[in-house]
């Protein structure tokens, strides 16, 4: 499994990735996923890779070999341009490979995420299906995921911002995504890559791999950790009321599990506390 995601700000772009795969239960190994194609001064270009992990190789050794021969990538111009040049070498490597794939029931998958900026226009990113067609990120929907997306989708819905959130603000939130998606999925794993480019750059300059022990990506975690729980903490009080504590039976349900703020959330009378609900052992919530 693979998590690959970018975030578009109007200060640039942020892009990270996991780095394991696997081919079974009992293969598992570490892959680099993103891949930069820049000319400096002139274009710059990284794809994060998820799917079939030969199939996404033929993919990119084709983009490599036209680039460094100054065509494909190497002069398409626009972005748009860019992301179509890819999605038809995806298209040329499922033409050789799907028919042999699917003869012995394994699916055709590369997605990709293309982002950069090629000069005189502005930076973007996209996302390319296994069809081949590109998707545009927008100031509405500033960032793209692939792979194993949905544990490491809610932090970003909450936090990101195309015109407020800073670069240095958006690194961090990639890399509470990918924690969060190596917290509850443990075929997405560590080393991490993470590049960070900035608008008009057109070089990459900021990159970096957090492995598994790293000290600052520990710190990270921690404290992301322990601010989560802080938060919680200062969230209005649920007061559960014990059954029989008044009311009457024209007292509706809702009336058992109450929401109160401040010092009102004490334990009081009729109430239970949660150390007399782990005593009491599992059991039904009071009604009123």
């Amino acid at each position: 499994m693979t998590y690959c995601l970018g975030v578009m700000t109007r200060f640039g772009l942020v892009m990270a990735s996991d780095s394991r795969t696997n081919a079974g239960y009992d293969q598992v190994n570490v892959c680099q996923k993103m891949y930069s194609f820049t000319t400096p001064g002139e274009r710059v270009f990284v794809l994060l890779a998820s799917g079939s992990l030969s199939c996404t190789q033929s993919v990119i050794t084709l983009l490599r070999r036209d680039f460094d021969q100054g065509k494909g990538l190497a002069a398409a111009p626009t972005m748009y341009d860019a992301a179509r040049m890819i999605g038809e070498q995806v298209r040329k490597v499922a033409d050789l490979d799907r028919a042999a794939l699917e003869r012995d029931e394994y699916k055709f998958n590369v997605n990709l995420i293309l982002g950069g900026q090629v000069k005189g226009e502005p930076h973007s990113l996209f996302l390319i299906y296994p069809q081949g067609n590109p998707l545009q990120a927008t100031e509405d929907s500033p960032f793209l995921q692939i792979g194993e997306t949905k544990y490491g989708r809610p932090i970003l819905d909450r936090g990101i911002r195309f015109q407020h959130t800073t670069l240095e603000e958006a690194s961090k939130y990639a890399l509470l995504s990918l924690d969060s998606t190596m917290k509850s999925n443990v075929t997405v794993g560590p080393p991490i890559d993470l590049l960070v480019y900035s608008s008009g750059e057109l070089d990459v300059t900021r990159r970096r791999r957090f492995i598994e022990n790293d000290p600052d990506l520990i710190k990270i975690r921690t404290r992301w950790q322990q601010a989560l729980r802080q938060a919680v903490a200062r969230l209005p009080n649920i007061r559960l009321k014990a059954k029989g504590s008044g009311g009457g039976a024209d007292c509706g349900k809702d009336e058992s599990i109450q929401l109160v703020e401040g010092t009102e959330g004490g334990v009081g009378a009729g109430e239970v506390s949660p150390p007399q609900m782990a005593q009491n052992g599992s059991r039904e919530l009071p009604k009123a």
